[in-house]
């Protein structure tokens, strides 16, 4: 929970504009919440198995209770063993949740915040400033607000809805102002006031422009705000998306995309055989004055100079035909071969993601049993220092991948490969009960080095005649 709330809040601030003034309700909100709390989860178990195990064998090794443990003839490992067991089901665990689970939370997610970000504001009416309702065609300006929120005073409404300018005006001294039961429509009741208007008449415009006056002590104005309304859309236009699609998934559309590239490479050779090099003889055949078939040795030989210059003009013409289809075709078959490794950076995250659980049990595990602290206070802050150093480094992989500078594969599993090693070493000096510094023998080795160092010079020269 600890660590899906701080990768959770990442969320929120990179969102919270989004949400902020639409009057979104709490239904919508706590819906994109839990999804958003649901999609960091792969990405919360590692932290959370580094910061659990961490904790786990630094309150034991605090308490001595590994100490007891290792004289009574047990290893670090046989310790270890239990949670290594649980680790392991905790990545399958990881692993069927990320291919399985994850794409339809993605999916939902993803069709939430597109309705939320085409949401329009909410209704916001603030005095002295012209507010619009959210619906194109009308402005609003409120001198004051009473106390109670509904009576207003100085109102005044101008109607674009014509969309010929500032052809309506209403002016009133007081009225109220409600929205229906079902939010479809802004109701203002206006006391004593006026409407003045503009008749507009495209055909006779430049001849009269009528104007009318109206004044009255009533008058209810409706202004449409189903604008306003959040619209839901269908998640099934995102389902093609690679962050919705299983491991299967993603292998199937992968395979597919491999052979339309190779067939829209074989289709598009053949037509640009017989668009180019077929058209390109036919020419010549039809520049030929005598009809017969043209050598390309001496084709421009035996033509004359207006000949020269037409068949150098069609072959120029031809020549930059064929170069703007190839670089057309070149960028829709780099655009597939993107897609490509969209794909498999997606397929590779589910796998390397699940691993990273594993991974950091044995650096968090042995890193406790040496550094032997318990609680949430150093264990925190070294768990969080080392898994963003490990996702700084699967981002870069990511970044490189998603460039096509490295393969895809070896991308997304550049953390893992970069934290490898120190598992590695931290395993072996826990099991060996070594120090994770071992300052003396430093010290030590500094010291025997200078002091070597200081006795080959301070030994005099052998005498030659004594030798």
């Amino acid at each position: 929970m600890i660590s899906v709330f701080i990768l959770f809040m990442q969320f929120l601030w990179k969102w919270i504009d989004e949400l902020v003034g639409k009057g979104l309700e709490w239904n919508i909100i706590a819906e994109l919440f839990s999804f958003a709390a649901l999609q960091m989860i792969p990405l919360a178990l590692p932290m959370a198995v580094l910061l659990s195990s961490l904790m786990t064998f630094g309150n034991m090794g605090e308490h001595y209770e590994l100490a007891a443990l290792k004289s009574a003839g047990f290893s670090l490992i046989r310790i270890m063993r239990p949670i290594i067991y649980f680790t392991i089901a905790l990545t399958i665990g990881a692993y069927m949740f990320s291919n399985y689970v994850l794409p339809y939370i993605n999916l939902k997610a993803m069709s939430t915040l597109y309705d939320i970000h085409q949401q329009k504001p909410a209704l916001n009416v603030k005095e002295g400033v012209f507010y619009n309702p959210g619906v194109e065609g009308y402005s609003i300006r409120i001198g004051k607000i009473e106390e109670d929120g509904q009576v207003l005073r100085g109102i005044m409404i101008y109607d674009h809805s014509e969309k010929a300018g500032n052809v309506a005006l209403t002016v009133a001294e007081y009225g109220k102002m409600s929205i229906t039961t079902d939010n479809s429509f802004l109701v203002l009741e206006l006391k004593n006031g006026e409407t003045y208007r503009e008749n507009w008449d495209a055909q006779n415009a430049n001849i009269t422009r009528p104007f009318m006056r109206i004044k009255f002590k009533e008058q209810v104005t409706r202004i449409d705000l189903t604008g306003l309304k959040m619209v839901r859309t269908n998640p099934e236009l995102f389902k093609e998306n690679d962050k919705m699609l299983t491991g299967e998934q993603l292998l199937s559309y992968i395979d597919t995309m491999r052979q339309e590239i190779a067939e829209d490479k074989s289709s598009f050779y053949s037509s640009l055989s017989n668009a180019y090099l077929t058209k390109t003889k036919m020419y010549w055949k039809l520049l030929d004055s005598v009809k017969t078939p043209v050598k390309a040795s001496n084709f421009l030989a035996e033509l004359s100079a207006t000949e020269k210059s037409r068949a150098f003009e069609l072959a120029l013409n031809n020549a930059r035909n064929c170069k703007q289809n190839v670089e057309s075709q070149k960028n829709q078959l780099d655009a597939e071969e993107k897609a490509i490794i969209r794909y498999k950076i997606e397929y590779w995250k589910k796998w390397s993601l699940s691993v990273a659980c594993l991974l950091m049990f044995f650096i968090g595990a042995p890193l406790g049993a040496l550094i032997r602290k318990g609680g949430l206070g150093l264990p925190v802050v070294i768990s969080i220092v080392f898994f963003l150093l490990f996702w700084v480094m699967s981002i870069v992989g990511e970044k490189l991948a998603k460039e096509g500078t490295i393969p895809a594969e070896f991308g997304m599993w550049f953390g893992c490969l970069t934290f490898l090693p120190l598992g590695f070493w931290l395993t072996k000096k826990a099991t060996a009960d070594a120090g994770m510094f071992d300052s003396v023998g430093v010290i030590t080795r500094i010291r025997n080095f200078f002091r070597k160092k200081k006795t080959v010079i301070d030994t005099p020269p052998a005498d030659v005649n004594t030798l």
